[in-house]
């Protein structure tokens, strides 16, 4: 295991150290090509690294640029290595190369799951056999939890461990004041937060998509340990999962979406109930305004936030606060000079 400044440098996760490696391996072969001394590559220089991104700009994608350029800084900082130079400079050439990367290279926007094409899906699987039983499980919960497919699988066979990846010990169920009943699961690491963890829930919901009845028929079908993955028949991998659910969309005539659609199709789902911007953000874990990218249907979303009675509130919730003449802030309850 690898430390950096006494900490474990498995906490990265393993894609993003792919990643790293990859970049830095490109940043040797260019340098080796231009006959860069070992010395001059660390530390890196400022004009080195812009060079460097220069010969890949027009070439790759603009977030792969920014990956290879963190993976060179973070080689600096695992080997005790000064990393002399400034963020403003390698940002503005980052933004540079992601104005000029290839169209090939640009992602189309993504299909979204909807409950018509989840249940559609679900009329394929046999709840009473292990595997299928699963992969019905996690379907209906990443998509009403909004979770990543990749918080509720696992990589590989051999990679499943209970400090990483949810089990049924980790579940349990609260109510709010009104007597309103949501599911609780803790997942151990997640993208955003790898040493606490996150939690994500959801509701029973009305149709053969609810995720309380498909994840009560996994336990009772394939009774995981506690300690086991929560969506075992045997550890559900992300690959087996994935490949289940577009094989019986080919089989139902329906368009192959990918993975991430469940994500992107819940923050839909919720968003045309009505379900508040803020509260998306929390029930999708998100810590910035990048899930608006990935909308689709803006006119319906927006449509209940657009109606005479609802416009003034919904210019109080979205304009900043204007000032008074003698300095002070007027809200929405007055407060304006006598």
């Amino acid at each position: 295991m690898s430390y950096v400044n006494g900490h474990p440098l498995d906490v990265v996760r393993v894609c993003t150290l792919e990643t790293y490696a990859s970049g830095l391996l490109a940043f040797h072969v260019f340098c080796d090509s231009r006959k860069i001394p070992e010395l001059q590559r660390a530390p890196c220089s400022l004009d080195l690294l812009q060079s460097w991104i220069a010969t890949m700009a027009g070439h790759y994608a603009g977030t792969l640029v920014k990956n290879y350029v963190h993976g060179v800084r973070a080689w600096h900082i695992i080997h005790g290595i000064e990393w002399k130079i400034n963020k403003a400079p390698i940002d503005a050439m980052i933004q540079g190369a992601e104005r000029l990367q290839p169209e090939r290279s640009k992602r189309k926007k993504r299909l979204p799951f909807t409950i018509s094409y989840i249940e559609s899906i679900l009329t394929g699987l046999d709840p009473n056999d292990p595997f299928d039983a699963a992969c019905g499980g996690c379907l209906t919960t990443s998509f009403y939890c909004a979770a990543r497919v990749g918080e509720l699988t696992v990589p590989n066979l051999r990679d499943f461990s209970a400090s990483n990846h949810v089990t049924p010990s980790q579940i349990h169920e609260t109510s709010d004041r009104n007597g309103f009943k949501t599911t609780v699961l803790h997942i151990p690491c997640t993208k955003s937060n790898q040493s606490e963890g996150e939690d994500i829930y959801f509701s029973k919901q009305l149709g053969s998509s609810d995720p309380d009845w498909w994840l009560r028929n996994q336990l009772r079908v394939n009774d995981p340990g506690p300690s086991d993955h929560l969506f075992a028949y045997k550890h559900l991998t992300k690959s087996a999962f994935l490949c289940r659910i577009q094989k019986i969309a080919q089989m139902r005539g329906l368009p192959v979406i990918q993975g991430h659609g469940i994500r992107i199709g819940a923050t839909l789902e919720y968003l045309l109930r009505g379900v508040p911007f803020d509260a998306i953000r929390v029930i999708g874990r998100c810590k910035s305004d990048a899930f608006l990218l990935y909308l689709r249907k803006h006119a319906e979303i927006m449509a209940p936030y657009l109606q005479p009675e609802l416009h003034q509130s919904l210019i109080q919730y979205t304009m900043p606060l204007s000032r008074s003449g003698r300095g002070g802030f007027r809200g929405k309850e007055g407060g304006g000079s006598r």
